[in-house]
């Protein structure tokens, strides 16, 4: 759910700019996961709209290349890929709680689950029927991305076998809520549902007639407007100029390389997306954990930026 339209900030009004800005567009499913964080959160948010292909000017030179929506602003300090993203929101601002049952550690991997398998067979299904209705460029800004062929007839003919791979996630889903619950972890909501959620979400808005596929049962569809229900939090449009502008007048927060990486340092490393957008991103190693890795930037127009990645699905070389 989105707040009342307002004109984009400028740096000359007296507003206060909003610490988070999601870097998205309206209709990304991994922005919808995000956006659905941020409701359960009821954070406030700049939203700062970039395009749904390349080029992406007022993008690229906070990241260093990297391409993929969403991706999370806060100061000087930038987040890539929605699984760290939502990480980075839990530890920033932990109440309410993702994880109100406590599986933090099975929420998280549930993503492994949404983002591939499923999101898969949600793209197979809508673009399968769309098919000569997609626009070329399109096509050719994902073949990019991927590095493969973006292929709409192969998928209008996979379109029995994909519909019946949907119906069978849905009905993990379904299963999930047979006792009752209102959630998928109980009577709160958390990650689990907001990464459940967005592949269902994109289906019903990219291709409506393919919602059948979940709205025949009852179970998921109640639950799916429990989830809308939610809403995003407060949102305000935020310019991509006013955002370039945010970080270049901050100072990216202070990080810590753990022992493990002691090695590289300090040093120059490459970070890269393991499945499409495989675009090397260069830096110092400033920061690292289990779960993520940091890289200092230096841009000519911006000054210092520290990008963060996920450890899980990206390649980092010395």
């Amino acid at each position: 759910m989105r707040a009342e339209a307002t004109p984009p900030f400028a740096l000359d009004e007296d507003h206060d700019m909003p610490d988070i800005l999601l870097h998205h567009y309206d209709n990304s499913p991994f922005s919808e996961k995000v956006r659905v964080c941020l409701g359960i959160k009821g954070l406030a948010w700049g939203a700062v709209e970039q395009p749904v292909i390349m080029p992406k000017p007022q993008l690229v030179p906070l990241t260093g290349g990297y391409r993929r929506i969403p991706v999370m602003q806060i100061g000087a300090d930038i987040y890539c890929d929605s699984m760290l993203i939502v990480r980075e929101l839990e530890r920033r601002f932990p109440d309410p709680t993702l994880f109100p049952d406590g599986n933090r550690g099975l929420a998280q991997a549930l993503a492994l689950w949404t983002d591939r398998s499923l999101f898969q067979a949600a793209v197979a299904v809508i673009f399968g029927n769309l098919a000569e209705h997609v626009d070329p460029a399109f096509i050719k800004d994902r073949e990019a991305l991927s590095g493969q062929p973006f292929d709409t007839d192969r998928m209008r003919l996979a379109i029995p076998h994909m519909e019946a791979q949907l119906r069978a996630h849905v009905a993990l889903i379904a299963e999930q809520l047979a006792d009752g619950r209102a959630f998928l972890g109980g009577d709160r909501p958390g990650l689990a549902d907001a990464n459940a959620y967005y592949n269902l979400w994109f289906i019903r808005n990219a291709f409506p007639p393919a919602s059948g596929i979940f709205t025949d049962d009852a179970l998921v569809s109640d639950w799916v407007g429990r989830v809308a229900a939610i809403g995003h939090g407060t949102r305000s449009p935020v310019s991509a100029d006013a955002a370039l502008a945010v970080a270049r007048d901050a100072v990216p927060g202070s990080s810590t390389v753990a022992r493990r990486d002691a090695a590289l340092a300090g040093k120059t490393v490459t970070v890269a997306a393991d499945d499409y957008g495989r675009d090397p991103i260069a830096g110092t190693l400033v920061g690292s954990s289990d779960h993520h890795v940091a890289i200092r930037r230096e841009c000519d127009d911006l000054g210092e930026v520290v990008v963060h990645f996920p450890r899980i699905g990206f390649v980092i070389q010395g």
